[in-house]
């Protein structure tokens, strides 16, 4: 299979062990359907469930990511067999042809010519279903030989570390899906250096709740505002579990040992009074580091330590602004 094959199969790789919250959030989508229905209690419980269900979600994207493309092995890889003409149906035919022998019969009726003469006819249908099935196989093989010649070129440019070569395979492969469904945005470059970088605008405001949902004793709904540590703490998970989601998934898609991602969100300007868009997180995440964690048992924000990363957060205040990461001087080879 070419890596354009692959890149089809990535979105039923993922569906297939996606992480139990999002399976959750798909049978409460389902289940929303039939809200009007449930009785009051019903309805609180189901919304309660919705509200956990969206926390646990937001903090645990990097639990998932796209099997990863073996570039090297599709640079070496050997061109498709070009498939060789096949008289497989004609021979048949003929044989049947030749083994006949009239009976008393076909004699008797003078039936012989006629059963050659469809016999011959096998023949010729038999000619003609040989040569269909060989312009149906060549015409795949062409096929393939075309993606097969794309895969070795974008594989061998992105082992010669191509920057254009990196965004085509991004761009095709389209790895961030979940994290645009999410509402997050996403933008890549690459550094004269050959550093990929990718920035995320998190837009935490509209991901995380500003509201908490709870169950009172007596199985009625309770709405509060959510306290201003537990909102900042969820954002932080939120934020750094996109930024190793990114990671993981730009190494799944090219062969890089070292990429950047930068989350931006938007911040209070003191000197302005007005938001602007500015850094809160960046990280220089290295593959062998990301193969060496187990995603499944880390927090995310406190997995940060094993990255080199600028991030300025507090409990009470949430993020401060950090400058990006530079690229210059980064080991990536």
């Amino acid at each position: 299979m070419g890596w354009k094959g692959t890149a089809r199969s990535f979105g039923a790789a993922v569906r297939a062990a996606e992480r139990d919250a999002k399976r959750r959030q798909g049978e409460l989508e389902r289940q929303q359907k039939q809200y009007e229905k449930m009785q009051e209690l019903e309805q609180a419980a189901y919304e309660v469930e919705v509200f956990e269900n969206h926390i646990e979600v937001i903090q645990s994207t990097h639990k998932e990511c796209n099997p990863t493309i073996e570039w090297k092995k599709i640079a070496v890889s050997k061109q498709p067999a070009e498939p060789q003409k096949s008289n497989h149906n004609e021979a048949e035919a003929r044989k049947i042809l030749d083994a006949y022998k009239p009976g008393f019969i076909d004699r008797l009726i003078k039936r012989e010519e006629k059963k050659r003469a469809n016999l011959s006819q096998k023949i010729d249908e038999a000619i003609s279903a040989d040569e269909a099935y060989y312009k149906s196989r060549a015409s795949k093989w062409k096929n393939e030989t075309k993606e097969w010649k794309e895969s070795v070129a974008i594989a061998k440019a992105l082992l010669d570390g191509k920057a254009e070569a990196k965004i085509e395979a991004i761009e095709i492969l389209q790895p961030f899906s979940e994290i645009s469904n999410l509402g997050s945005s996403l933008s890549i470059s690459v550094y004269d250096n050959g550093i990929l970088e990718a920035t995320i605008n998190v837009h935490g405001i509209e991901i995380v709740p500003s509201e908490t949902k709870s169950l009172l004793k007596s199985g009625k709904l309770s709405v509060k505002n959510m306290p201003k540590g537990r909102f900042n703490e969820i954002y932080q998970d939120y934020v750094c579990s996109c930024v190793l989601r990114i990671a993981n998934e730009l190494f799944s898609a090219i062969p890089d040992n070292l990429v950047l991602v930068t989350a931006v969100d938007e911040l209070l300007n003191s000197k302005t009074g007005h938001l602007e868009e500015a850094p809160i997180l960046s990280v220089a995440a290295s593959r062998s580091t990301m193969e060496s964690l187990n995603l499944d048992a880390i927090d995310p924000s406190d997995s940060m330590v094993n990255f080199k990363h600028n991030m300025s957060f507090q409990k009470t205040k949430g993020f401060n602004r950090v400058e990006r990461i530079e690229p210059e001087g980064l080991d990536w080879v």
